[in-house]
């Protein structure tokens, strides 16, 4: 093929992990193509923004039976009526989880990752979480 483009690094994912690999190599001179699934989320202009609890339909919270049928690993992720727009629909994009250890793959829908659907919570780390690895004996020692 004599239009087949080459690539020193794909990044697949566009979220945190994602962005911050691709900018790293790119600014390391590598040329980097960055995939990703989902519809392009533009700030500022999300449909659910600023709008208060009472002109959501739902008051803010996702019906049990919408979790039921179309978010039922998702339910496991929090979330909400202003952000399960930015999951994915487990029953249209199913996984195979079952017959294995219990394993919860909470997949955005989005361009940006699961930044989008952090619900704003992060944990401080403790001196335990830099000790993990070392003490289990999986994965590198901080």
């Amino acid at each position: 093929m004599a239009d087949q483009v080459e690539f020193d690094a794909i990044v697949v994912g566009s979220g945190v992990s994602g962005g911050w690999a691709a900018k790293e190599l790119c600014e390391k001179g590598l040329k980097v193509l960055m995939i990703d699934r989902g519809f392009m989320v533009e700030h500022q202009n999300y449909r659910t923004e600023g709008k208060a609890p009472w002109e959501m339909d739902h008051r803010g919270t996702v019906p049990p039976a919408l979790i039921d049928s179309d978010y039922f690993i998702t339910r496991f992720g929090y979330p909400t009526e202003y952000n399960v727009h930015h999951y994915n629909n487990d029953r249209e994009n199913p996984f195979d989880y079952e017959g294995s250890k219990p394993f919860h793959w909470i997949r955005p829908a989005a361009f940006g990752g699961k930044s989008l659907i952090w619900g704003k919570w992060v944990f401080r780390w403790s001196d335990i979480d830099f000790e993990a690895n070392k003490k289990d004996g999986h994965g590198d020692d901080w």
